[in-house]
């Protein structure tokens, strides 16, 4: 009797579990469903307010729909962070504050999951995705070297051309990886944009090649080693053409693709500065537009820079060339010897012990290929052309008496010339290339002014140089020969 009244016991004690486990799934299943409900509630709402923030403008375009679907997301992650909303009462009480501005714009992009670093993300993989297969196969080649066509016009306009169309299987094992992530996204946003990611790793190949720029070229020719045939695949015929055709050709598809390239870097920044504008709508001043779109194209170029610049440096190959032709020629070369006005440079080269001319404009302008972003590369060709001047109005003083001259020491006549040694004496054909990516990548505003004279002074003078080698840009060539 015992053991049975015990065994009823165990059996009503298993029931009642069993009946409170079911209860609590129940329950559960119904906060579940009450949180679902809650959240789709939530993004409905935010979805209705994004679209009267943007059916004001009319009929909507297919941009239109994607800032939409980005502002709703930015409005979700506001729902669940508090950060965003202390920020816009600080600027709001402080709306002239640029070091607050700085220091917001600076804190957005330091936040992985916020809807802006996605988006940079996003469009950073989409650039290094253009670029991997040109520059992961070897540094571009040297402008002293002979030109090497490739061996197999097809090979060369489907790893050029087609590029923009490659399977991930062709990309760094990492970056594939995060590019192949399937999260669940909003509709019309990418997948991978949703992804948070480790910059280090996803951009591993990338400084692999940074660290590889002073090898010895390839020893195929092309862009790199040639592709093993496949014996089963079928082969086309190909047209017999010159080394001069297929390096024609070559040069094409590559010019086609850097213009696709600066194409896909201006849409990344117009939309990135876009979005972070309706993020903070206290930033759509003049001058917090500028401190914003400062700080966003730093962080965008910083890790493309060098890949970026490589491109361009296998597209202006040939002027590079011609660049280090005139660099070796004039190597010895004194500011006269390039035009330079003898009231504009010391009578006596040995009264500077040791130094030459305008040495601190040149030592300036090496600092150039040491940044990674636009606009500091301006600045510092800015106070190359500042330094210059200061120079030539010292180097005046020593020819004349008056210590204090009335007017200034050099004119735009004047300036090319001295630009032009200071290039010769820099050593680097790679600023042919540098000038020619500022030229697309530095924003239209800045080139109004100071910035853009300078810029254009510069490629003048590069220009100006490049033509040395032949004999003919400067009467006083022959004696330098």
């Amino acid at each position: 009797m015992f053991q049975l009244r015990l065994s009823l016991c165990c059996l009503f004690s298993t029931l009642s579990l069993q009946r409170q486990m079911m209860e609590n799934l129940i329950i559960a299943k119904a906060r579940q469903d009450a949180l679902q409900r809650k959240m789709e509630e939530r993004r409905l709402r935010l979805q209705e307010e994004a679209n009267r923030r943007f059916a004001a403008s009319g009929a909507m375009t297919a941009e239109d729909q994607e800032q939409r679907i980005l502002y709703t997301n930015v409005l979700e992650y506001e729902q669940d962070h508090d950060w965003p909303k202390q920020w816009k009462s600080n600027l709001k009480r402080n709306p002239d504050n640029v070091t607050l501005v700085s220091e917001l714009v600076s804190y957005l992009l330091s936040q992985s999951d916020h809807p802006v670093v996605k988006l940079l993300r996003k469009h950073q993989y989409r650039v290094y995705n253009k670029l991997y297969p040109i520059v992961s196969k070897g540094p571009p080649p040297s402008p002293a070297g002979t030109p090497r066509p490739s061996r197999s016009t097809r090979d060369l306009l489907h790893g050029v051309v087609c590029s923009q169309s490659f399977t991930d299987s062709s990309l760094s094992p990492s970056l594939s990886h995060h590019l192949n992530t399937d999260d669940e996204g909003e509709e019309g946003v990418e997948p991978n944009m949703h992804t948070a990611v480790d910059r280090e790793n996803s951009f591993e190949d990338l400084e692999h090649f940074l660290t590889q720029l002073d090898w010895a070229p390839p020893l195929h020719a092309g862009f790199g080693s040639e592709p093993t045939p496949d014996p089963d695949a079928e082969v086309d015929p190909e047209p017999d053409l010159g080394e001069d055709q297929i390096q024609e050709l070559e040069m094409r598809a590559l010019k086609e693709h850097l213009k696709g390239v600066v194409k896909d870097v201006h849409i990344a920044i117009d939309q990135l500065l876009s979005l972070c504008l309706l993020s903070f709508e206290c930033l759509n001043t003049s001058t917090s537009k500028d401190l914003c779109l400062a700080i966003i194209e730093e962080a965008f170029f910083t890790p493309l820079w060098s890949p970026l610049v490589a491109l361009f440096r296998t597209v202006h190959r040939d002027k590079e060339q011609a660049f280090e032709l005139s660099m070796k020629l004039y190597r010895d070369a004194s500011p006269g010897d390039v035009g330079v006005p003898l009231k504009l440079f010391p009578p006596d080269p040995d009264a500077l012990q040791g130094s030459y001319p305008y040495q601190s404009a040149v030592q300036e302008l090496r600092l150039l290929l040491k940044d990674t972003c636009p606009q500091r590369k301006l600045d510092c060709i800015v106070r190359t052309l500042r330094l210059i001047c200061a120079c030539a109005e010292d180097y005046r003083c020593l020819h004349e008496a008056e210590s204090t001259p009335k007017t200034a020491a050099i004119g735009a006549d004047d300036l090319l010339p001295i630009l032009s040694f200071v290039a010769l004496r820099c050593q680097c054909p790679q600023l042919v290339s540098e000038c020619a990516a500022l030229e697309e990548f530095i924003h239209e505003g800045y080139l109004i002014g100071e910035e853009g004279y300078c810029l254009t002074s510069m490629q003048s003078a590069l220009a100006y140089v490049e033509s040395l080698h032949t004999g003919r840009a400067h009467p006083h060539a022959d004696r330098v020969i």
